[in-house]
C-alpha cells in the first residue's frame, strides 16, 4: 500500500498490500435479478430445500418446509420467498439451504409490524433491490414492504379492500395482485383482477397506471390502450418491464419511458413449441426473470422452464420433460410440477416447484 501527500510525495508500506477487485460482470441486482452477462449453465436441476410435502417448518435443506411457494426473488446471499398458504415470507441462506422465517404467520391477516407479528394473506409475488423486499400481498390487494435486516413489515400502497383507483399510498386501490418487481426507484405491479400494471414511486407512495384498459385482450399499444389477460409474473432490466400474461399463454414487454407494450413470443392459444415469436407455445406461463440477454420463463401447466432471447424472440425449453413430477437430472430428464417462481443469482436459477412444495435449482 502507498501513500501519497497533497504535493505528490509517496511512500510504500512494507507491512499493508492490497488489490482493487474489479466489479465482475453481473453483478448488478435489478428487481431481485443479477444482470450484466448471460448465464452459463448446463441446466441441470437439483432440489435445494424443502419436504415435498406442505408444511411450516424451518430447517436446513430438505428439513425444511414450505406449503405452495409462488414468488421468489434474491439479494445474491440470500434467497426470499413468498411461501402463499403459510402466509408468511421464508429467507433461505444460499450457500447452506439454511430456512427461517423473516416474516408472518400461518394466520392470515392485515397487520404491519415485525417479523412474526405481521400478517399477510396470501403472499404472492416477491422482489428487493437489496435493502428492501416487496411483496404483492394477493388477499389483502396491498403492497408491502420489509425491511431485511430488522423484518419491519408495513404497507407501501394499497388497503385490505379491493379497488382499482390511483392515489396516495392506502388511497389507491389493488384487486389481487400478482408479480411485482422493482428498478429502485419504482414499484412495478402486475395487478391481475384489473388486468394492468401499475407503478408506485417508491419515495411518495404515489400510484399510477401505466398500461392495460381493465378489459380483457391481447392488444399491443400504448399505455392504457393496450389489454392483457392475467398479468402475472414480472421482470425489468430499468428500461422495459417483462410480463408473462398467463391466460393470454404470452410474454408481453413494455417500455417504461413511452408505455408501448409488445408481444415478443407466444401466442393466445396454450401450447408447448419453441419457435421465434408467435410460432412459439407457452401454457400458462407465471414466473419471469431475466439477465439481461435472456429471460428465463417458468411455464407453470408446461411443467418446464423455458428462455427468450430478448433480441429474436427465440423460445427454447432448457428443463423439464413435461410430465408432472419432482425428478432431479438433467435438462429434459427432470421434472417440475407447477413451476411458479423463477430468480437468478447470477451464475444459477431458483424455482418454486408449487405442488410439492420445493425450492429447486438449475446450475
Amino acid at each position: 500500500m502507498t501513500a501519497y501527500n497533497s504535493t505528490g510525495d509517496s511512500e510504500a508500506s512494507p507491512e499493508l498490500s492490497a488489490t482493487i477487485k474489479a466489479t465482475p460482470a453481473g453483478d448488478t441486482l435489478i428487481g431481485g435479478a443479477f444482470q450484466g452477462v448471460p448465464l452459463s449453465m448446463s441446466y441441470s436441476v437439483g432440489t435445494m430445500v424443502g419436504t415435498g410435502k406442505a408444511g411450516t417448518v424451518d430447517g436446513i435443506g430438505t428439513a425444511a418446509s414450505f406449503s405452495n411457494p409462488i414468488g421468489i426473488t434474491t439479494d445474491g446471499t440470500h434467497l426470499f420467498v413468498a411461501d402463499t398458504f403459510n402466509n408468511s415470507i421464508r429467507k433461505i441462506v444460499i450457500a447452506t439451504g439454511a430456512v427461517s422465517t423473516l416474516a408472518g404467520a400461518a394466520a392470515p391477516g392485515t397487520a404491519d409490524g415485525t417479523g412474526a407479528a405481521a400478517r399477510f394473506y396470501y403472499p404472492y409475488g416477491i422482489t428487493t433491490d437489496g435493502t428492501s423486499l416487496y411483496v404483492s400481498d394477493y388477499g389483502n390487494h396491498a403492497i408491502r414492504r420489509i425491511d431485511i435486516t430488522s423484518g419491519v413489515v408495513t404497507t407501501l400502497a394499497g388497503s385490505a379492500t379491493s379497488g382499482s383507483s390511483n392515489g396516495t399510498g392506502a388511497a389507491a386501490g389493488f384487486k389481487n395482485p400478482r408479480g411485482i418487481t422493482t428498478d429502485g426507484t419504482n414499484v412495478f405491479v402486475a395487478d391481475s383482477g384489473n388486468r394492468t400494471i401499475r407503478k408506485i414511486v417508491i419515495a411518495t407512495k404515489v400510484v399510477t397506471t401505466l398500461a392495460g384498459s381493465a378489459t380483457s385482450g391481447s392488444v399491443d399499444g400504448n399505455g392504457i390502450a393496450a389489454t392483457f389477460n392475467t398479468p402475472e409474473g414480472l421482470a425489468t432490466d430499468g428500461t422495459s418491464l417483462y410480463l408473462t400474461d398467463s391466460a393470454n399463454h404470452n410474454i408481453r414487454k413494455i417500455n417504461i419511458s413511452t408505455t408501448t407494450v409488445t408481444t415478443i413470443a407466444g401466442s393466445t392459444i396454450a401450447g408447448s413449441a419453441d419457435g421465434i415469436g408467435s410460432a412459439a407455445g407457452f401454457n400458462t406461463p407465471v414466473g419471469i426473470t431475466t439477465d439481461g440477454t435472456n429471460l428465463y420463463v417458468a411455464d407453470s401447466k408446461n411443467n418446464t422452464i423455458r428462455t427468450i432471447e430478448i433480441l429474436t424472440g427465440s423460445v427454447m425449453k432448457v428443463a423439464g420433460s413435461g410430465s408432472a413430477g419432482r425428478a432431479d437430472g438433467d435438462g429434459a430428464s427432470a421434472t417440475f410440477s407447477q413451476p411458479m417462481g423463477i430468480a437468478s443469482d447470477g451464475a444459477h436459477l431458483f424455482v418454486s416447484d408449487y405442488s410439492y412444495c420445493l425450492i429447486r435449482e438449475i446450475f
